[in-house]
Protein backbone atom coordinates (compact mmCIF):
# COMPACT_ATOMS: atom_id res chain seq x y z
CA UNK A 1 0.00 0.00 0.00
CA UNK A 2 1.43 3.50 -1.13
CA UNK A 3 0.97 6.70 0.14
CA UNK A 4 -1.44 8.81 -1.89
CA UNK A 5 0.20 11.01 -4.18
CA UNK A 6 -2.02 13.98 -4.05
CA UNK A 7 -2.10 14.19 0.06
CA UNK A 8 0.19 17.10 0.71
CA UNK A 9 2.50 15.92 3.10
CA UNK A 10 5.84 17.70 2.63
CA UNK A 11 6.97 21.04 3.69
CA UNK A 12 8.65 23.46 1.56
CA UNK A 13 12.07 22.25 2.34
CA UNK A 14 11.51 18.90 1.92
CA UNK A 15 10.22 19.63 -0.89
CA UNK A 16 12.83 21.60 -2.60
CA UNK A 17 14.90 19.02 -1.91
CA UNK A 18 12.88 16.27 -2.98
CA UNK A 19 12.83 18.35 -6.48
CA UNK A 20 16.43 19.43 -6.32
CA UNK A 21 15.56 23.31 -6.07
CA UNK A 22 16.03 26.13 -3.81
CA UNK A 23 13.10 26.83 -1.62
CA UNK A 24 12.64 30.44 -2.98
CA UNK A 25 12.05 28.78 -6.37
CA UNK A 26 9.34 27.20 -5.35
CA UNK A 27 7.64 30.06 -3.62
CA UNK A 28 8.33 31.98 -7.48
CA UNK A 29 6.72 29.25 -8.81
CA UNK A 30 3.54 29.50 -6.64
CA UNK A 31 3.34 33.16 -7.03
CA UNK A 32 3.54 32.16 -11.13
CA UNK A 33 0.45 29.62 -10.36
CA UNK A 34 3.29 26.66 -12.36
CA UNK A 35 2.77 24.76 -8.38
CA UNK A 36 0.30 25.68 -5.91
CA UNK A 37 0.69 23.43 -3.34
CA UNK A 38 -1.77 23.14 -0.39
CA UNK A 39 -2.00 25.85 2.76
CA UNK A 40 -1.62 24.49 6.34
CA UNK A 41 -3.51 26.03 9.10
CA UNK A 42 -0.38 28.02 9.95
CA UNK A 43 -0.19 29.10 6.38
CA UNK A 44 2.77 27.34 5.38
CA UNK A 45 2.73 25.32 2.09
CA UNK A 46 2.61 21.99 1.97
CA UNK A 47 3.54 20.33 -1.07
CA UNK A 48 2.02 16.58 -2.39
CA UNK A 49 3.94 14.07 -4.40
CA UNK A 50 2.06 14.96 -7.43
CA UNK A 51 3.31 18.47 -7.10
CA UNK A 52 7.02 17.36 -6.53
CA UNK A 53 6.23 15.82 -9.66
CA UNK A 54 4.99 18.98 -11.36
CA UNK A 55 8.40 20.86 -9.95
CA UNK A 56 10.43 17.99 -11.26
CA UNK A 57 8.76 18.75 -14.96
CA UNK A 58 9.00 21.94 -14.85
CA UNK A 59 12.75 21.66 -14.41
CA UNK A 60 13.07 19.67 -17.14
CA UNK A 61 11.12 21.88 -19.60
CA UNK A 62 13.06 24.77 -18.27
CA UNK A 63 16.36 23.25 -18.90
CA UNK A 64 14.97 22.20 -22.03
CA UNK A 65 14.77 26.06 -23.22
CA UNK A 66 10.73 26.71 -22.61
CA UNK A 67 9.87 29.47 -21.32
CA UNK A 68 8.14 30.06 -17.87
CA UNK A 69 4.95 31.04 -19.47
CA UNK A 70 5.05 28.03 -22.00
CA UNK A 71 5.32 26.04 -19.06
CA UNK A 72 2.44 27.23 -17.51
CA UNK A 73 0.56 26.68 -20.83
CA UNK A 74 2.23 22.96 -21.39
CA UNK A 75 0.94 22.11 -17.86
CA UNK A 76 -2.75 23.55 -18.44
CA UNK A 77 -2.90 21.39 -21.30
CA UNK A 78 -1.79 18.10 -19.63
CA UNK A 79 -4.02 18.77 -17.43
CA UNK A 80 -7.01 19.10 -20.01
CA UNK A 81 -5.71 16.28 -21.17
CA UNK A 82 -5.91 14.30 -18.05
CA UNK A 83 -9.77 15.55 -17.43
CA UNK A 84 -10.78 14.50 -20.47
CA UNK A 85 -9.30 11.37 -20.79
CA UNK A 86 -11.31 11.05 -17.27
CA UNK A 87 -14.59 12.14 -19.33
CA UNK A 88 -13.84 9.63 -21.80
CA UNK A 89 -13.33 6.13 -19.21
CA UNK A 90 -16.22 7.66 -17.65
CA UNK A 91 -18.31 7.98 -20.68
CA UNK A 92 -17.02 4.64 -21.91
CA UNK A 93 -18.08 2.75 -18.24
CA UNK A 94 -22.10 4.52 -18.62
CA UNK A 95 -22.54 3.53 -22.21
CA UNK A 96 -20.93 -0.49 -21.60
CA UNK A 97 -23.43 -0.47 -18.63
CA UNK A 98 -26.27 1.20 -21.14
CA UNK A 99 -25.79 -1.43 -23.87
CA UNK A 100 -25.82 -4.03 -20.92
CA UNK A 101 -28.94 -3.27 -19.94
CA UNK A 102 -30.73 -2.35 -23.17
CA UNK A 103 -29.59 -6.15 -24.17
CA UNK A 104 -30.45 -7.87 -21.16
CA UNK A 105 -33.99 -6.58 -21.59
CA UNK A 106 -34.03 -7.15 -25.21
CA UNK A 107 -32.96 -10.57 -24.37
CA UNK A 108 -36.89 -11.70 -24.30
CA UNK A 109 -37.28 -9.90 -27.89
CA UNK A 110 -34.13 -10.92 -29.22
CA UNK A 111 -35.43 -14.65 -30.17
CA UNK A 112 -38.86 -13.29 -31.88
CA UNK A 113 -38.85 -11.97 -35.70
CA UNK A 114 -41.62 -9.82 -37.12
CA UNK A 115 -43.27 -10.10 -40.58
CA UNK A 116 -45.42 -7.85 -42.66
CA UNK A 117 -48.89 -9.34 -43.76
CA UNK A 118 -50.55 -8.69 -46.91
CA UNK A 119 -52.34 -5.72 -45.10
CA UNK A 120 -49.00 -4.29 -43.97
CA UNK A 121 -49.78 -5.42 -40.58
CA UNK A 122 -46.41 -6.24 -38.24
CA UNK A 123 -47.08 -10.48 -37.45
CA UNK A 124 -44.92 -10.93 -34.39
CA UNK A 125 -43.79 -14.69 -34.50
CA UNK A 126 -41.89 -17.10 -32.38
CA UNK A 127 -38.45 -18.54 -32.19
CA UNK A 128 -38.56 -21.32 -34.36
CA UNK A 129 -41.43 -20.56 -36.01
CA UNK A 130 -41.81 -19.94 -40.20
CA UNK A 131 -43.69 -16.96 -41.92
CA UNK A 132 -46.20 -17.79 -43.87
CA UNK A 133 -45.95 -18.47 -47.37
CA UNK A 134 -44.35 -15.61 -49.96
CA UNK A 135 -47.58 -14.79 -51.08
CA UNK A 136 -48.85 -13.68 -47.24
CA UNK A 137 -45.67 -12.34 -45.88
CA UNK A 138 -43.59 -9.47 -47.47
CA UNK A 139 -40.94 -8.60 -45.69
CA UNK A 140 -39.03 -10.45 -42.26
CA UNK A 141 -37.29 -8.63 -40.06
CA UNK A 142 -34.91 -9.17 -37.27
CA UNK A 143 -34.07 -6.78 -34.30
CA UNK A 144 -30.06 -6.15 -34.01
CA UNK A 145 -28.43 -7.12 -30.58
Amino acid sequence: MGIDPGIPIFVISVAAELADMHPQTLRQYDRLGLVSPSRAPGRSRRYSQHDVDTLREVQRLSQAGVSLEGIKRILELENQVAALRSRVEELTGELASAGSDARRSRGRDAARVFAAGLAGDVVTLTHGQRPRPRSQAVVVWRPQL
